[in-house]
């Protein structure tokens, strides 16, 4: 009976032991019972957030340490991390170290998140600066993003176009874009970040070099056997007036009319135009008093001289109707100012060049209209 007493109490005081022992090994360490995560976007410029999971026991404090490729970054000891642009397409995860009062650390990692590029958000349009008319230059003015680029490129746009080689700051405005709009587009680079891409908002179309300073009434009619399309011939000669290269860059626009007018624009059969002065002839165009006559046989055809030189039938019309109107507005003819410089339009290019190149349209000095 003692016997048995005995055994049952030393089997007892085993178990006992036994349990204790088991206890008091699982509080030797803390340990991880959800693994830590990594929250927000894994981009350049927003942050990530680690969550340190769940440990037991319980109460534990935590440490952090950011891992880039599985490699502790230095200085990277917080909760919070703002991806670099040296983290771009490399792995991140947070390393957790969990303590606890009479426990030995713990440790866990998260996964590994990707890291991408950043994204400049546009703040402010790019806007276009300067006085949209032909000859003068219009300055960008790139816009705002919520970070400072690095740099900033242009491309300058001609109706949504983009217009070859204009890049710069500035672009100065040439015949092309006349009664063209314009707009420029900025490209933002940033290290570390996408590239981002915004547009102004298009100009008005592209004006003339300067405002409508004079206008000026004229009609057209015929004289003699006129074979040529006197529809063809309306529409051209307004066109010459209206080209920004023409009279109408020095201020003037010509309109017109049914009958009446300032002067009176002839088409007329090539043996007329000695009817109007004994100083015309029947081989060229003239101008008379308030008569601005146009040979319809240079109209057609222009002259032998202009085909020596390989230039156009609309270049000659351009030049012809330039020339004699040039004589209403008061110039007289002039002469080469040099080897290879353009004919000032009032010289007598349909006979000869003396050596200038053929133009059609007045020079600068020539724009200088003395009649009013």
């Amino acid at each position: 009976m003692l016997l048995r007493l005995a055994l049952t109490v030393g089997l007892a005081l085993t178990l006992v032991t036994g349990a204790t022992t088991v206890s008091h090994a699982q509080g030797d360490a803390v340990v991880n019972v959800v693994r830590p995560s990594v929250t927000g976007e894994p981009a350049v410029g927003a942050t990530l957030t680690a969550d340190p999971g769940e440990w037991t026991p319980g109460g534990a404090t935590y440490a952090y340490q950011w891992l880039r490729d599985g490699v502790p970054i230095a200085g990277a000891d917080r909760h919070r991390f703002q991806p670099r642009p040296k983290d771009v397409l490399h792995e991140l995860s947070v390393r957790v170290t969990a303590s606890s009062p009479g426990s030995t650390d713990g440790e866990a990692t998260s996964e590994a998140v990707s890291v991408h590029r950043g994204t400049l958000v546009l703040q402010d349009r790019p806007t276009i600066d300067g006085v949209r008319r032909l000859g003068r230059t219009l300055v960008a003015r790139p816009g705002s993003w919520d970070r400072r680029p690095d740099t900033v490129r242009y491309q300058w746009l001609r109706g949504g176009t983009v217009i070859a080689g204009a890049r710069g700051v500035r672009h100065r405005l040439v015949l092309a874009d006349f009664g063209r709009r314009i707009s420029v587009r900025v490209t933002a680079v940033k290290d570390g970040y996408g590239r981002a891409r915004a547009t102004s908002v298009e100009t008005k179309p592209i004006g003339h070099r300067v405002p409508v300073r004079h206008v000026v009434r004229y009609h057209v009619e015929t004289r003699g056997d006129v074979s040529a399309d006197v529809g063809v011939f309306k529409r051209q000669a307004q066109q010459t007036y209206d080209d920004p290269r023409g009279w109408r860059g020095s201020g003037i626009r010509f309109r017109r009319v049914a009958s009446g007018g300032a002067f009176t624009l002839v088409l007329a059969e090539a043996s007329q135009l000695p009817r109007f002065s004994s100083g015309c002839s029947a081989e060229w165009s003239c101008r008379v008093g308030r008569f601005v006559i146009i040979n319809q046989t240079r109209w057609l055809h222009a002259s032998p001289m202009w085909h020596q030189v390989h230039r156009s039938l609309r270049d000659y019309r351009h030049m012809v109707v330039n020339h004699e109107t040039g004589h209403w507005l008061g110039w007289d003819h002039r002469s080469c100012p040099g080897n290879g410089a353009p004919a000032p339009v009032m010289q007598q290019q349909s006979k000869g060049l003396d050596g200038c190149r053929a133009n059609p349209w007045p020079t600068a000095a020539e724009r200088n209209v003395p009649r009013f």
